[in-house]
């Protein structure tokens, strides 16, 4: 039988995570196997090669390509200072002197006798990667950086932005369905992680970012004021490397949108304890979720070990699509025939019971599973 594809958002309170943490080229590996690690733990670095400096010596000297290298000061290897002579050529009985001056700090790469050019290669820049979460170190990956072990509660977004950060959850919601706004938000939030109900709203993310909060999370987020965050129309592929003092997770969509129940008491049971999270997401091939993490969490009612069987009967889902965007409800019956729908595609359906008690029918690609 042909099954749709049906997409899941993992919200958990006891889960074992691998994160691998790997340097972008060949380095150093900082930790060793079975070593404890913070968020701020740095497990790994390297130096980027910095950028090439381009000089036509043989245009400032007034000489001839082949004429460069023996007009040069310093040699191929050699370190230099942003304004030092490098290069001295006269002509006219020395009455007219050239100079050829390094416009950075850096290293004499090549000195070409073809092209009369010589480049100059900038200092390398330090790299590190850091834990990202709290656990320990599983596998060393050497020379490339290692894989950590984690066990806690975890919970994913549908979008965010922002990079990596970790600080104390701070939780300022009065209620799944309720904004967070800037009142909400006071000095005590500072490195925190703030926790709203349906919506952070423009004012509240404003004031996060003034205040030095490290991330806000919420139900959902307002275009506009996304747009007025980070200064410009975000795009469709990847997001995560935003220069921005506050990370933000939507954990519902765009609007304002009731947070999922099990998601808001799972945040409400977190209260206090340090999580680490990130705003990156990718909604092509390789998809990634902004995520939020709390190691070492205990839930205080031990669940029974659930495989997951897609969609079933009494499946938690997510609707996707409109006219039922954003809502909530359980899978009530899952007819095996396909269905011509408005668009005259024939798609398997299923019917589904919203919060509200309203029975829909709507196309199985149209929803998400709310994963345990």
């Amino acid at each position: 039988m042909a099954h749709a594809y049906t997409p899941g958002l993992k919200v958990t309170d006891n889960i074992v995570l691998r994160k691998e943490r790997r340097l972008p080229i060949l380095g150093e590996v900082r930790v060793g196997l079975g070593d404890t690690v913070r968020p701020d733990t740095v497990v790994a670095e390297t130096e980027l090669p910095g950028d090439p400096q381009t000089l036509n010596a043989a245009n400032v000297l007034g000489l001839l390509p082949m004429e460069v290298p023996s007009h040069m000061l310093k040699k191929e290897g050699d370190k230099v200072s942003e304004g030092e002579v490098i290069g001295r050529a006269s002509s006219l009985f020395g009455l007219i002197k050239r100079q050829l001056k390094a416009p950075c700090d850096g290293t004499i790469e090549r000195i070409s006798e073809v092209s009369g050019q010589v480049t100059l290669r900038e200092p390398p820049v330090p790299l590190q990667i850091t834990a990202y979460i709290h656990g320990t170190i599983v596998e060393v990956l050497p020379r490339e950086g290692v894989v950590i072990e984690t066990e806690g509660a975890f919970i994913q977004g549908i979008f965010g932005v922002g990079g990596e950060t970790f600080g104390t959850i701070r939780f300022r919601a009065a209620g799944p369905d309720k904004p967070l706004t800037a009142a909400d938000i006071d000095d005590s939030c500072r490195d925190g992680i703030v926790v709203g109900g349906s919506l952070m709203t423009g004012e509240a993310i404003a004031k996060a970012a003034k205040v030095g909060v490290r991330a806000l999370v919420a139900g959902g987020i307002i275009d506009t004021d996304l747009v007025e965050y980070l200064g410009y129309d975000i795009g469709v592929a990847i997001t995560g490397q935003e220069d921005v003092p506050t990370t933000l997770i939507a954990t519902e969509g765009f609007g304002p949108m009731r947070m999922a129940d099990k998601t808001f008491e799972l945040l409400k049971s977190l209260d206090g304890y340090e999580a680490s999270v990130t705003g990156a997401t990718q909604i092509r091939a390789g998809v990634m979720r902004p995520e939020i993490i709390v190691s070492g969490y205990r839930a205080k009612k031990k669940r029974k070990a659930e495989a997951s069987a897609g969609l079933v009967p009494g499946t938690p889902i997510r609707l996707i699509r409109e006219p039922y965007f954003g809502l909530l409800g359980e899978v009530v019956e899952l007819p095996p025939e396909l269905v011509v729908i408005e668009t005259e595609a024939k798609v398997r359906i299923l019917k589904a019971r919203l919060q509200s008690g309203e029975i829909v029918t709507v196309p199985r690609a149209n929803v998400e599973i709310l994963e345990s």
